[in-house]
């Protein structure tokens, strides 16, 4: 009966054990989460004052600023899931992205001093925000880690606990420079 007794309590131990690390990797993810959204968030703030700079020089580019202006009032929604956020993130970069790179066919906008500045801005939130999604999705590895192996697995099924998603960069971003092209213009 003593043996059953110590079985039991070893048993109950390694379980509250896994319980908990499985709490934690999911509170850490939750974290970084909110880590990198208070990011996201300053870009967000950041995009109304940049559209306004480049409006009036960029005729041309007024469909990419009027989807920026969406993306941007999509992500700051209250009922968004995470994973959709994500979602919106990634196309507001590739959005971003065209615009700082079609910046340069506009010499008056890129001497202005107040584009600069939320150039410079802009540039130090993305910075930023990539530190976060690095944090993040190391959060996501250590938390998928324990999701899927062995034993925590099992005691992970049981709370209903997935698979997350990390950040990826979008598709747009991963396409080689033509740094001869660079060097022409």
């Amino acid at each position: 009966m003593n043996n059953i007794l110590w079985i039991g309590l070893g048993l109950a131990v390694v379980f509250a054990v896994m319980y908990n690390s499985l709490i934690n990797k999911k509170n850490q993810v939750e974290n970084a989460f909110g880590g990198m959204d208070a990011q996201l968030k300053k870009r967000y703030d950041l995009i109304p004052n940049l559209v306004k700079s480049v409006k009036g020089y960029m005729e041309h580019e007024a469909k990419t600023l009027t989807e920026i202006t969406t993306l941007r009032t999509k992500a700051l929604s209250s009922n968004i899931s995470d994973d959709d956020k994500v979602a919106l993130d990634n196309a507001l970069t590739s959005k971003l992205g065209g615009i700082m790179v079609a910046v340069e066919n506009y010499p008056d906008l890129k001497a202005s001093e107040n584009f600069n500045q939320l150039q410079r801005s802009l540039n130090e939130v993305e910075e930023q925000i990539s530190a976060s999604r690095r944090a993040y999705n190391a959060t996501i590895t250590s938390y998928n880690n324990s999701v899927e192996m062995f034993p925590t697995n099992l005691l992970a099924g049981m709370l209903n606990m997935q698979r997350k998603n990390v950040f990826e960069i979008p598709e747009t971003q991963r396409e080689n420079v033509d740094v001869g092209d660079l060097l022409n213009n």
